[in-house]
């Protein structure tokens, strides 16, 4: 018998722990480029705990700092984190491909896999292709927001300066991720039409999903005939109503507030509601300064931090499909329906359940982290479960506590941080890829009181 005959088999692929371990790898480079003397301003070294969370806090798109970016690292130490942006934002295989295809390698079977489940796919059908698509959206709408932030920046800056803020902030949109290298986020343009408008839609282009812009493209720019996949007018339709409801609530929650939007004109107002409907899934950026929003308008920002963007994009939270997903269901069992439907199609019962079972174990991580932070730090039950949502959807928005986190306290958001980029994901990909048992047996059916 030949040896190889007893050669062990090839272990089965793991795309959730591949990509869970791919993250962390790039937090743990990340967090050592950051303790390198050189990337930060002062004379020492930043301290493990902040390289470390603000390493997390790049990777996983967040925002949430400890320390402010523009004054506390470097141009190195930036260049590092922008970095670490593009590669959470895009994606581990998403990167890693593209360099397989740079160097002429062929993409393996295994990476094909990966990419799918990454991206969220169904199948292995053009997985090239959609790198490819995925790589060349990117890099336009980042392209396209660095030419348009530069020209109106250099009015109030040197071109040089203008650039490298254009830059920065170009794809700190696009991969809402929300790290600013001005003093207060965005606030200091609270009225200026133009950079708000490039950065909202940024954020909007990233937070849909690059399948979903792919199909747009593919639709209304080369004319491919037929309507648009379920999934596509879930995100788009989901996507469009949270903005309107929220910019609207946003509107005349925050008109009577004098330390926010009060002292605004109508121009102002507009531009500041539909800024703040926007960017708290999962972008970070302010024009308002959170810490002074009203109670309702936080605890509305925490419904929609946890929401987050749609599947198959930079953005986090549970995702518009699942909150559609769990909708349409409560709907279905009100109505009595044993069918589940949404225009015109049928939504099958098991992604409904995985959608329930996302939602549920996402908001238990939520209730586990903010009881954490009330145990460890000095904050309120609103500021302790705004940070801990907006850790876990990879929002970055704060009210202006991240910074006084002790080390419990940071060792709590950077886990959350983490486990919102990948957990939601890989718990996506475990419920999806169980393999239904063969049921030998079943137990009797009795009924119990419900509600």
């Amino acid at each position: 018998m030949p040896l190889n005959a007893y050669r062990r088999p090839p272990a089965p692929v793991n795309p959730a722990k591949t990509l869970l371990m791919g993250f962390l790898f790039a937090i743990v480079l990340g967090t050592s480029l950051l303790l390198i003397p050189a990337a930060t301003i002062g004379p020492t070294s930043a301290s493990f705990s902040t390289a470390l969370f603000t390493a997390t806090s790049a990777v996983c798109v967040t925002g949430l700092v400890v320390e402010h970016t523009g004054t506390y690292w470097s141009v190195f130490g930036q260049i590092v984190i922008l970095l670490l942006i593009q590669i959470g934002g895009l994606g581990i295989m998403t990167m890693s491909t593209s360099i397989a295809l740079a160097l002429g390698r062929r993409v393996t079977l295994r990476s094909r896999l990966m990419i799918r489940e990454a991206m969220g796919e169904l199948s292995l059908q053009g997985m090239v292709r959609l790198i490819r698509y995925v790589l060349f959206i990117a890099l336009a709408f980042q392209g396209i927001g660095f030419f348009a932030l530069t020209i109106r920046l250099s009015a109030d800056y040197s071109l040089g300066r203008a650039a490298y803020l254009g830059l920065f902030h170009s794809i700190s949109a696009f991969n809402n991720a929300g790290f600013d290298l001005f003093s207060s986020s965005l606030e200091g343009f609270v009225g200026d039409p133009f950079v708000n408008g490039v950065v909202m839609a940024l954020v909007i282009c990233g937070g849909l999903g690059f399948t979903v812009i792919a199909e747009i493209y593919r639709r209304k720019v080369n004319g491919v005939p037929g309507p648009f996949s379920l999934h596509a007018r879930i995100v788009l339709i989901t996507s469009a109503a949270l903005i309107v409801v929220a910019a609207v609530f946003f509107f005349f929650s925050e008109i009577g507030n004098p330390a926010t939007m009060g002292g605004l004109g109508p121009l102002g107002r507009g531009l500041s509601a539909l800024f703040t409907a926007i960017t708290p899934r999962t972008a970070g950026f302010n024009t308002l300064p959170t810490g002074n929003l009203n109670t309702a308008s936080l605890f509305f920002l925490v419904l929609l931090m946890f929401v987050g963007g749609s599947p198959g994009s930079t953005a986090g939270g549970i995702k518009t499909t699942t909150f559609f997903s769990v909708i349409a269901g409560v709907w279905s069992s009100l109505k009595g329906s044993s069918d589940i439907q949404a225009f015109g199609r049928r939504i099958p019962h098991h992604l409904v359940d995985h959608a329930l079972a996302i939602a549920v174990l996402s908001a238990a991580l939520v209730f586990v982290a903010t009881m954490g932070l009330l145990v460890f730090e000095d904050f309120g039950i609103c500021e302790s479960l705004f940070e801990a949502t907006s850790a876990f959807g990879t929002v970055g928005v704060s009210t202006g506590v991240t910074g006084d986190l002790s080390l419990p306290g940071r060792i709590i958001i950077t886990v959350m941080m983490y486990t919102g980029r990948v957990g939601p994901l890989t718990l996506t990909l475990a419920l999806g890829q169980r393999a239904k048992k063969k049921v030998t047996f079943r137990y009797p059916e009795e009924e119990v009181m419900i509600g």
